[in-house]
């Protein structure tokens, strides 16, 4: 819970909001056109996406070996606090090496977070999951804003000229901020957590992990509802990531402040917090399934009031739902996916899971560009990603809830 709450920072203040704008700021003052820079930002994301969603189920599977998860958790966390620490050290204007550390920095930070993920099956028993899987996203919302407040107070007295240095400076604080808040809160996994289920090593490990890998995927059948519950997934949590990646810009679009959008953001992340508590009870009496759900069928009615939005108060509205339901979706996915699995294959199989999440955020941003394209209207754009919801929700129909799920067993391996 505590590496949720360290790590998150590196979400909001270099994935979403500080660095994008930091990165094409330096891009202006070396003479990069302003589109020619978000496409180049646009690029270097989906190459560490796509890098991640194919290395994930191979790293995974090697790292199912007794004493592997750890080192390669650690390995790519360090990588990623190496490149974040990099980036105060890049000269001013070099857009290009700026890129290079980001995309060093976001593999290695997504890389860890698959471990991570995986660690749930390591730190606590079946019928606890969903709760320490949301108190983890609740804690993540939570830490993440503090190291977010303190950034964006340090530039903005910066820019006020109330602090004594540059913006530049101070968005390289902020970098530098969020090194230092994720390494603290790392210490205790450091420390603490090891993996307590594994497949005993064995000569070869990497031919024998792609061994094991393609005989999983010849033999996905034998896992129960597994493959329904990854196709349901892909598709709702799709909706939910290209609302919460697209609601700024849709919020230009119709007008509204910057700041005001940034104040909101900020009070969403903390408002997130205890709904994604109040997901990891209610799951517990009624099922991870059943408030999945739920949460897919509060975002249908996202999606039609986006349609009709044209207020701050309208955005506010948005955003409270969206903050009702965006952590605990999140959290009952990852915590009900772990029941699924055998838990000494839990790397690997936390890779696939990685490879649809991933994935998924292609269809979302492509259907509501095309149907904004096409119609001339955002709101249009935001109503057409109701489809991804309500399939998600018809698939997920038809696997068993969570409280009748009989706990899988290793696929059998032949000599």
């Amino acid at each position: 819970m505590l590496y949720d709450w360290g790590s998150s920072a590196f979400s909001i203040i270099i994935t979403t909001a500080i660095f994008p704008i930091y990165f094409k700021a330096q891009a202006s003052a070396a003479g990069v056109e302003n589109h020619d820079s978000t496409a180049y930002l646009g690029y270097t994301i989906a190459i560490f996406t796509f890098i991640l969603a194919m290395a994930g189920p191979i790293l995974g599977t090697i790292a199912d070996y007794q004493g592997l998860k750890k080192r390669f958790f650690l390995s790519f966390m360090g990588l990623g606090l190496f490149s974040t620490a990099a980036l105060v050290f890049v000269p001013e204007g070099e857009w290009l090496l700026l890129l290079v550390f980001f995309t060093l920095a976001s593999l290695g930070s997504t890389g860890a977070n698959v471990f991570y993920d995986a660690f749930l099956v390591d730190v606590t028993e079946d019928k606890r999951m969903n709760k320490v899987s949301a108190r983890g996203f609740g804690l993540g919302y939570i830490g993440s804003t503090i190291p977010f407040v303190l950034s964006i107070s340090i530039i903005l007295l910066a820019q006020q000229e109330i602090l004594p240095i540059s913006s530049v400076m101070a968005s390289r604080i902020a970098f530098l901020i969020t090194c230092i808040w994720w390494a603290a809160f790392a210490i205790p996994i450091m420390k603490n957590v090891e993996q307590l289920h594994f497949i005993k090593r064995e000569p070869k490990p990497v031919r024998q992990s792609f061994r094991r890998l393609f005989h999983t995927i010849k033999n996905i059948k034998q896992y129960k509802y597994l493959s329904l519950f990854l196709i349901a997934y892909f598709f709702y949590i799709d909706g939910v990531g290209t609302i919460i990646s697209m609601s700024t810009a849709y919020g230009s679009d119709v007008g509204l402040d910057a700041t005001l959008m940034l104040v909101v953001l900020l009070v969403t992340q903390i408002v997130a917090a205890p709904f994604s508590l109040l997901y990891g009870k209610l799951a517990d009496r009624y099922s991870a399934k059943t408030m999945i759900l739920v949460g897919s069928s509060i975002y249908i009615v996202v999606c039609v009031y986006g349609y009709f939005l044209e207020t701050a108060v309208d955005f506010w509205v948005l955003a409270m739902l969206v903050a009702s339901s965006q952590g605990g979706i999140q959290a009952l996915s990852r915590s009900y996916f772990a029941k699924l699995i055998p838990k000494q294959n839990a790397n690997e199989f936390f890779g696939f899971y990685n490879i649809f999440g991933k994935f998924a955020s292609i269809t979302g941003p492509l259907l509501l560009g095309l149907t904004t394209q096409m119609t001339g209207r955002s709101n249009v754009g935001i109503l057409s990603l109701i489809l991804l919801f309500v399939i998600g929700m018809i698939i997920l129909s038809f696997v068993p809830s969570d409280k009748k799920i009989e706990i899988p067993m290793e696929i059998p391996r032949r000599a």
